[in-house]
């Protein structure tokens, strides 16, 4: 059960029963709390003659808030850039190495977490900027792929010794996000070596919208383009047009193995900060989609030594 401490209106009530002679038990059903809670409230903030003030309880309470927050040691403006960086939806580890590797100031991202919850404690809503993790794991009870052969298609162990150890730039994997049950979703292209992503609305999970708009995307690249890497669903299976338009080589997973492409999976676990599942994207624009590939590639990552991917794809 979750603990909520009392509110101010709670604590003159509570003083108010006590002076009409009511018990614990009385009172907590009146206040709907639990008998315990009200008397650990009683306990803590007993005044010297054994009596209890709401007055006095509410200023005992403040002053431990107070008293927490300071054992930190950092100042109300630190505190402030930390919670806009949250609201970018940065996590603690990228807020701490970024503050580290600009010198702005020193913070540990455990501190960053036990600052969020003692914020959640107390209603806030910082934890709601987190990513949400803990997805359960599933048994796949089949394992033959149904979803039909593309002739003539390359194995990811074919694929260029630079795309597998990220030694250059140029390298990417696609795949699609869906919305709630309609054609609308999006493709999703990510480079291998900055992180660098790419995001394109497509008005239904077909070919050739798919195609229209990936070349769309890549020809406004300045960076060559060498190989793309993607699953195995059907909406690839004219991956040969992408090839012919972008000079880029196809390359497919094995089926069932997401691993294989991990940072495109987990960028799509980041793009559902804010395109949950469930949610429909009819309504989304490619303006939209651009406003959140920009907000991943201006976010920090651990990997790029706290740069974020914009700057590694510019520089490089």
């Amino acid at each position: 059960m979750k603990y909520h401490q009392l509110t101010a209106e709670e604590r003159y009530m509570l003083a108010a029963l006590l002076w009409q002679g009511h018990n614990y038990s009385e009172i907590a059903r009146q206040l709907g709390r639990h008998r315990s809670t009200v008397m650990r409230e009683v306990r803590r903030n007993l005044c010297n003659d054994g009596g209890y003030r709401a007055a006095k309880a509410i200023r005992r309470t403040q002053a431990r808030r107070h008293q927490a927050r300071r054992k930190w040691h950092f100042a109300d403006h630190h505190w402030q850039m930390v919670i806009s960086l949250l609201r970018l939806e940065w996590s603690p580890r990228q807020i701490s190495g970024w503050l580290a590797r600009h010198r702005v100031f020193s913070i540990s991202h455990e501190t960053i977490y036990r600052f969020i919850w003692y914020d959640r404690f107390y209603g806030g809503t910082l934890y709601l900027h987190l990513r949400q993790a803990g997805k359960k794991w599933r048994k796949r009870y089949r394992s033959v792929d149904l979803r039909g052969v593309m002739p003539g298609k390359r194995h990811i162990s074919e694929r260029p010794r630079g795309a597998e150890h990220r030694s250059r730039v140029g390298h990417w994997e696609i795949d699609t996000v869906i919305g709630d049950r309609d054609q609308h979703c999006i493709v999703t292209l990510v480079e291998r070596k900055t992180a660098y992503t790419l995001i394109g609305k497509l008005k239904a999970r077909t070919t050739d919208e798919l195609n229209r708009r990936v070349v769309q995307l890549l020809q406004g690249q300045r960076r060559t383009v060498r190989t793309i890497t993607a699953d195995n669903g059907t909406e690839f299976h004219q991956f040969r047009e992408i090839e012919t338009r972008t000079g880029a080589r196809f390359y497919f997973a094995t089926p069932h193995h997401s691993w294989e492409r991990g940072l495109n999976e987990n960028t799509n676990g980041l793009i559902r900060q804010y395109l949950p599942k469930g949610q429909s994207m009819a309504h989304l624009t490619q303006a939209d989609c651009d406003a959140i590939a920009h907000r991943l590639n201006t976010r920090p990552r651990e990997r790029l030594g706290f740069l974020t991917p914009e700057q590694c794809y510019e520089s490089r």
